[in-house]
């Protein structure tokens, strides 16, 4: 299937590393040329010189999402460098205290991931929306958590995070749409990858005295499909949303979590 996703300028933020990576080459692949944002340029360097070997251009600009300005530059920066926004994929985020209560979370630790995770793409929403409304085009991917679908003990300040940026998604749609501009939410659940493992696994492990191995188990048979998503199970979806094939959904959540949040 054609996904007409070629020249198209997509902006990416958090792009160094993990999901982040797998959305930049993927849309890479697909012959979009990449805008690749966050705040460690020399961790970006890497993946921008990955895509630029499948045959693309792509630009790296330091950004911190939770603040407005450089927000706004990074959409400049974009526009100079590449003429135009036509998509925004917000990868950038954070986890938050894990194996934390709710009453154990601590003011500074739970406004931390809020700022993070809710700031950071109401941020970067407002900066690319003017140049998407001016052109009456636009596709928003907003990465979630299956965690803000259907909450979790032990992850309260993620899960209000995540929550969150699903009302933001939501409004921002329905303000939008008249613009003909799309905004969704893609819901990974646990994503194999360094952080479930060494941090979420290792938690759990911890907590209940099994192996890491078992702890990955545990996590694979909550899930219908019993497997754990991969980062190219997210990138394929943020590449559905952005492009034309998806061009009449918006203001949804969806999960890619193997059957998780629907149970």
């Amino acid at each position: 299937m054609e996904l007409g996703l070629t020249d198209k300028v997509v902006v990416i933020t958090g792009p160094a590393k993990g999901m982040g990576r797998a959305v930049s080459l993927a849309f890479a692949r697909e012959g979009a040329r990449l805008v690749l944002a966050g705040r460690d340029v020399a961790a970006i360097e890497p993946v921008a010189a990955e895509a630029r070997n499948v045959g693309v251009r792509a630009v790296v600009v330091g950004c911190d999402v939770t603040k407005e300005r450089e927000c706004a530059a990074l959409a400049s920066a974009a526009i100079e460098a590449l003429g135009t926004i036509d998509v925004l994929v917000n990868v950038a985020g954070g986890s938050g205290p894990i194996g934390k209560t709710g009453a154990e979370t601590t003011q500074a630790e739970f406004d931390d991931i809020v700022q993070l995770n809710m700031t950071g793409c109401f941020n970067t929403m407002r900066a690319v929306l003017p140049t998407m409304i001016a052109r009456r085009a636009g596709k928003i991917v907003n990465v979630g958590g299956t965690f803000g679908m259907r909450g979790r003990a032990g992850r309260m300040a993620y899960s209000a995070s995540k929550w969150g940026l699903r009302g933001i998604t939501k409004s921002f749609a329905l303000e939008v749409g008249q613009h003909n501009i799309n905004v969704n939410c893609i819901a990974p659940g646990m994503v194999d990858g360094p952080r479930f493992r060494e941090k979420v696994c290792a938690d759990m492990a911890r907590k209940l005295g099994i192996s890491l191995e078992e702890a990955m188990q545990r996590h694979a048979a909550d899930y219908a499909l019993k497997r754990v998503s991969t980062d190219a199970d997210v990138a394929n979806a943020c590449l559905f949303m952005a492009s034309d094939v998806s061009r009449q959904i918006t203001g949804v959540d969806l999960p890619v979590d193997g059957g998780w949040a629907m149970l």
